[in-house]
């Protein structure tokens, strides 16, 4: 009776195999799976709107022979318009200190209305500006030439951190023969807009 039972179980066993169709697992396709792409976020590299910031610098002043030099605070604001590689914009800014004094003369302040043009680099700008300075002192004020290079970098897409450097010229100020030169450098920040 053992014999039978273990028979009928070993043909059950074997039959099952044969039914299922075999012991060995059935191939598993591979599974195509595409590739996702994400498309690079480009920061920096459009320049153009407004913006506007606060700088500190120092001012270098000399007429004639007599020359001092204090440092400066202002503020500043303007808009960039991008035209791809090239960067285009105006701006104007003020600047104040400590009064710096060339003989009877007290500089008191700098008021500036310039325009820039620069090289867009991405998240640097690379610039040159010219425009008018107006030169406030006790005995009054004149306006001159002003001219420079500066270099501005985002930190984000709103902050940017940068250097200016300027030249003034203001010849007869004021109507009084003395011809005013003076330097500005200034490290910046901004928030664009």
């Amino acid at each position: 009776m053992k014999h039978i039972l273990l028979g009928t179980a070993l043909v059950a066993t074997a039959a099952t195999s044969t039914y299922a169709g075999s012991a060995d697992l059935a191939p598993v396709e591979p599974m195509i799976v595409e590739p996702v792409t994400v498309a690079p976020t480009q920061m920096g590299g459009d320049w153009t709107g407004a913006y506007g910031g606060l700088s500190f610098g120092n001012l270098s002043a000399d007429a004639d022979d007599l020359d001092d030099s204090e440092g400066v605070y202002g503020v500043y604001g303007g808009y960039d318009y991008d035209f791809g590689q090239f960067v285009v914009g105006g701006e104007l800014d003020y600047q104040t200190g400590e009064d710096i004094q060339l003989g009877g003369i007290e500089v008191d302040d700098v008021l500036r209305a310039k325009v820039r043009g620069g090289y867009d680099l991405g998240r640097t700008l690379v610039y040159g500006t010219v425009g008018a300075a107006q030169l406030n002192t006790n005995i009054g004020d004149d306006t001159g030439f002003v001219g420079g290079l500066g270099v501005e970098y985002k930190v984000t897409e709103q902050i940017t951190v940068g250097g200016e450097y300027l030249a003034h010229r203001f010849d007869d100020f004021d109507g009084t023969g003395v011809d005013v030169e003076a330097d500005t450098v200034s490290i910046r920040g901004s928030f664009r807009f």
